[in-house]
């Protein structure tokens, strides 16, 4: 059976954390960035199934890294994880390729059902 990999990438080290325990326990194996530029290196690397990108982050910005990974894989998943607030740029996001949204603070529920619908879209 193939097991499905994600791309967690969110510079707080304790969403990536839960976030990957949630997703192994559910049968994913998980890989992990602090940015956006070394989830765009990580993204070349790993080739993962689906990405989950934080938009606020140091370095290089979810948006831009989104627009780099589509660039790389246009087919790339990608669901971005935002805070109440930032409906401006989850436009921005979506009209750059991004297949979903996620709020912040994460609900684990709708994390897998994004994670499973963009999952099942690929495989």
């Amino acid at each position: 059976m193939i097991v499905p990999l994600a791309l967690v990438v969110d510079d707080a080290a304790f969403i990536r954390l839960r976030t990957r325990k949630l997703l192994e326990e559910n049968g994913y194996e998980v890989e992990e960035a602090k940015d956006g530029k070394e989830a765009v290196q990580k993204y070349v690397e790993a080739s993962p199934d689906i990405v989950l990108l934080d938009i606020t982050m140091p370095v290089m910005d979810g948006i831009t890294a989104l627009k780099e990974i589509k660039r790389i894989d246009p087919k790339a998943k990608v669901a971005m994880c935002t805070a109440v607030g930032q409906q401006a740029l989850v436009l921005e996001a979506i009209k750059a390729g991004a297949n979903d949204y996620l709020l912040k603070p994460l609900d684990p529920k709708k994390v897998l059902a994004s994670v499973k619908k963009l999952v099942g879209k690929q495989l």
